[in-house]
């Protein structure tokens, strides 16, 4: 079994809306941080030089938000409100983990324009590589948009899903979807203009509303997509790290691959 990495980094030195923090306390630092610790929580008093070469435990300290890098969005991601079981989306730490190993299949839908992709688009992929879809599979789109990854297009040139597409997904009984672009959705600029030209509410964003309506999650800022030998006959992990009551969680996405 060979493992791919389907996943994009944490990076500070990228581009980011919402700005990486990335604080490194060297081994020198993280001696002396653990002897103040101690000494104020636990009364336990030790001297770091006895340490070897008087360091002990790198500490990392970041702020950035749950959906940097390769995340998976949760059904309370998408609103308060829902409008099918107990009316209260779940977050991502009560989400079922079997959701998140399951056969995946890749749609390419690379060398458009920014905007949208319907539904017919997924049929023709779908006939193109010869694959069905079955119920809890995992949808990856390669969009190739991961090539622009730590830079600003990276935010706003790219193809996301129109509501007629998530339908489909979700109507062939798959739970989780994912994309290499920054969002499921189209560009945020794409969506503003098509809004004001249309005054048609329902072009807002309505891959993350479709979650108001039916359970599902969102993969998104996948990478690694073009190194899967074929569109399917791949298991995928992609488990959310369990962050109590929170929208997403990071996610180390892999394939499975059976050579």
């Amino acid at each position: 079994m060979r493992i791919v990495d389907l996943s994009s980094p944490v990076d500070a030195g990228g581009f980011e809306p919402d700005p990486v923090v990335h604080e490194v306390m060297s081994p020198r630092e993280g001696a002396l941080h653990m002897r103040d610790e101690m000494r104020q929580h636990f009364g336990i008093d030790f001297d770091p030089d006895d340490l070897p070469d008087g360091e002990f435990l790198s500490l990392d300290r970041l702020s950035l938000t749950t959906h940097t890098g390769t995340h998976v969005d949760a059904p309370s991601h998408y609103g308060s409100r829902i409008t099918y079981g107990t009316g209260v989306p779940r977050h991502i730490d009560a989400m079922p983990l079997e959701w998140f190993l399951a056969p995946g299949v890749v749609l390419d839908v690379r060398g458009r324009e920014a905007g949208v992709v319907g539904a017919d688009d997924l049929r023709k992929e779908l006939a193109r590589i010869g694959h069905v879809l079955a119920p809890s599979e995992i949808v990856l789109l390669h969009t190739g948009a991961a090539d622009r990854s730590g830079t600003s297009s990276y935010f706003t040139d790219f193809v996301g899903l129109d509501a007629g597409a998530i339908a489909f997904l979700l109507d062939e009984g798959i739970r989780v979807v994912g994309t290499d672009a920054f969002s499921l959705d189209a560009p945020f600029g794409w969506i503003i203009q098509r809004y004001r030209e249309s005054g048609d509410a329902d072009v807002l964003w309505p891959a993350h509303v479709a979650g108001r309506h039916r359970e599902y999650c969102q993969i998104e800022r996948l990478a690694g997509l073009a190194d899967l030998p074929a569109p399917h006959g791949f298991q995928v992990a992609c488990f959310p790290v369990k962050v109590a009551g929170a929208g997403a969680g990071w996610a180390r996405a892999v394939a499975l691959v059976n050579d």
